[in-house]
């Protein structure tokens, strides 16, 4: 009796506190809404400047923000105005002063901005990048620039190429009435590490939904004041966006090519999805033998007209009466294998390059092979050489060996000498639209050898 009597007026002292405790919830649940309104209101985008019924998302709907600088444009320029799209693409080039001979402005080039002043926010920038606030301003100076049937804004670097007809693509699968941040990691853990795994790399690009870029606009030195220390402008946007809820989304066709010495291995394995962008190219080696910086690129861009679809993209097959495999990096290269080897093994590329920290363990976010001279794991390489687009219903890629394999031929039981061949013929079908699905279906290829 003791015990029963001992609880019991405890248990009717907290019955007694039940409205008390909830009065004061709802007060403090009511004050955290009115303080958080402003920002709520922020979030909340007016959908009633599209119609029901949206056109499919198109080149003209993008907008982009280039950052440069005066001591990189003269060099980075033909880089920029390899993919840049006179009359076409919008957006600006933003410099942080600009020289005379810069001038007249080349019309091959995107408009110049020259980047406001930002000297008001210096008490904030502790950034080791210096340039990391008035990279981060970029946003707000292209939205206030260019706002009208905007879905997108992509930022980006000076020495970054982007393959524009796939950007559209890809951001076509996206709602852009929706907050969406999207691009990719490094391909270096150190550099994630550094930074964020949560973060999309500038250097690559990354594309931000019309609504989020209007919420950062106005919620602008409330991030640049939150983040004075984080390294540069790449990792204040991704913490600031991480702020109003919204993650990144990956997508695996940028590139930030944070790798050194000779990238051949890691494109040559481009997995199958759109090449939207390539970063720091002049980091690594040119991507093609026998040619500079500057003509690799133009050249690569050769293939990228006649399809960019396909460019890079990985496709194994077989020739089962020579017991020869053959990995076509569409646009890029071609290996053929001496004996019959896995896409499994195939996929994973082989590591030419050296990674962007020599110190990082372990360096890079994928799995590599490393080159053997083993006649039967090692391939004979063939690099892009020229194409055909007016071959009937085929785009034809051609791709030449430069240099021998300077090993002998794979002693396995049944297997062809692919030594003899110096020339490989690659018949693509144009690509078709699918109307169901209304993604592109890429077909089959057909190879010839010389």
């Amino acid at each position: 009796m003791f015990s029963l009597s001992s609880h019991a007026k405890p248990t009717r002292r907290f019955y007694k506190l039940i409205p008390i405790s909830g009065l004061i919830f709802y007060v403090i649940y009511n004050f955290s809404n009115i303080r958080s309104s402003s920002l709520v209101n922020n979030l909340i985008y007016n959908h009633s400047q599209y119609p029901k019924t949206l056109s499919p998302t198109n080149i003209t709907h993008l907008v982009f923000g280039i950052a440069s600088s005066s001591n990189t444009w003269v060099k980075r320029r033909h880089s920029i105005e390899s993919w840049w799209r006179p009359n076409v693409t919008r957006g600006f080039l933003f410099l942080d002063r600009a020289h005379r001979e810069f001038f007249p402005w080349p019309p091959s080039s995107p408009p110049l901005r020259i980047s406001e002043d930002t000297s008001r926010y210096n008490d904030y920038n502790k950034h080791k990048a210096q340039q990391a606030i008035r990279m981060m301003h970029m946003i707000v100076e292209a939205f206030r620039a260019e706002n009208n049937s905007v879905r997108w804004y992509i930022m980006m670097d000076d020495d970054t190429i982007i393959f524009v007809d796939n950007l559209v693509d890809v951001l076509a699968k996206y709602d852009h009435r929706k907050f969406f941040y999207i691009g990719a990691n490094s391909e270096s853990i150190s550099s994630n590490m550094f930074n964020s795994f949560e973060m999309a790399f500038g250097g690559a690009g990354y594309a931000l939904s019309y609504p989020l870029v209007e919420v950062l606009a106005k919620n602008f030195e409330v991030c640049i004041k939150r983040y004075p220390t984080l390294y540069g402008s790449d990792h204040v946007l991704q913490s600031c966006v991480a702020d109003l809820g919204v993650s990144l989304t990956q997508e695996k066709g940028f590139h930030q090519i944070d790798l050194h010495h000779d990238v051949s291995g890691f494109l040559s394995s481009h997995r199958q999805s759109p090449l939207v962008s390539l970063h720091h190219l002049d980091a690594f080696n040119p991507i093609f033998p026998s040619m500079d910086r500057h003509e690799s690129l133009y050249h690569l861009m050769t293939a990228a007209k006649a399809d960019s679809s396909r460019l890079l993209q990985q496709t194994i097959c077989y020739d089962r009466q020579e017991n020869l495999t053959l990995s076509v990096s569409w646009g890029y290269s071609t290996h053929i294998y001496e004996g019959i080897h896995p896409p499994s093994v195939l996929q994973i590329p082989l590591e030419t390059f050296l990674p962007w920290s020599r110190a990082a363990r372990p360096p890079f976010m994928f799995n590599t092979r490393i080159p053997s001279r083993n006649p039967c794991s090692a391939p004979h390489v063939f690099f892009f050489d020229s194409v055909e687009d007016n071959f009937g219903n085929y785009v034809v890629t051609s791709y030449n060996r430069t240099s021998p394999r300077r090993v002998l031929a794979c002693s396995s039981s049944g297997n062809g000498s692919a030594n003899y061949i110096y020339k490989i013929r690659v018949l693509s079908p144009l690509r078709r639209y699918n109307e169901v699905s209304g993604f592109i279906v890429l077909s089959s290829y057909i190879l010839v050898f010389y």
